[in-house]
């Protein structure tokens, strides 16, 4: 997380040069909608109808104490805004190359952990994801985005299986080789032995040492998003 994973940001420059052509004659809106297309919607949780019958829907999530990890169906990846020519346009990298361990003991939350492959994060534009990779983020000298939590996350009680949660963690995001402190409001649920967390990172590019670029008929909004969402089991 890249999960911040983190991950981000001049990384829509190439996509300017590749593709900006295209936009400028198709026209802002045409090459938004028809070429590009919708952004995939902000990660949210999941949860699950019918779950697992050791636990049921609404009754006591029972003991969570122990280690947790990130599992299969986990992405983490960034939003941010080209605005062309006056329309904004969201570009959305994701990558499912997401690992991760979390400690809880009773309802709290004492430690964790996520990494986050950035060099596979990938958008609509190959060339947009090689300029990410080799200059934005530079991916020879920084291949991983992380966030350690810093501060325990603790529950007023044992959460209801099914049941939706809105928590705050603290902790430090790194990208692009910087470190910084970030609060990020989670969703998480748990769905009978298994859980899910996902929340969005509000993030300033130029706070992780990367300007958002300004081509005149092209620019980045100088601030974005690193979003996730973790499947979580038993380690």
């Amino acid at each position: 997380m890249q999960k911040r994973t983190k991950i981000i940001t001049a990384s829509i420059v190439a996509g300017v040069l590749v593709l900006g052509a295209t936009a400028a004659i198709a026209g802002p809106i045409v090459y938004r909608d028809l070429i590009v297309g919708p952004a995939a919607d902000a990660p949210t949780v999941t949860a699950t109808p019918n779950p697992s019958a050791d636990a049921g829907s609404g009754d006591a999530a029972g003991d969570l104490t122990g280690s947790w990890s990130v599992t299969d169906g986990s992405f983490a990846g960034y939003r941010v805004d080209e605005v062309l020519n006056g329309t904004d346009v969201t570009v959305v990298g994701r990558t499912a190359q997401v690992t991760g361990t979390l400690a809880i003991a009773d309802t709290t939350l004492e430690s964790a952990e996520i990494t986050v492959d950035v060099a596979s994060i990938e958008t609509d534009s190959s060339n947009r994801d090689d300029y990410f990779r080799q200059n934005a983020v530079r991916v020879d000298e920084n291949p991983t985005a992380t966030f350690v939590l810093t501060d325990a996350v603790v529950s007023d009680g044992a959460p209801a299986v099914g049941e939706v949660q809105t928590i705050q963690a603290t902790g430090d995001l790194t990208l692009a080789g910087v470190t910084r402190s970030v609060t990020v409001e989670l969703q998480a649920v748990l769905n009978g032995a298994t859980g899910q967390v996902a929340g969005s990172i509000p993030i300033t590019f130029a706070d992780f040492g990367v300007e958002a670029p300004n081509l005149g008929f092209v620019s980045v909004e100088p601030d974005g998003f690193v979003e996730f969402s973790l499947e979580l089991a038993r380690a």
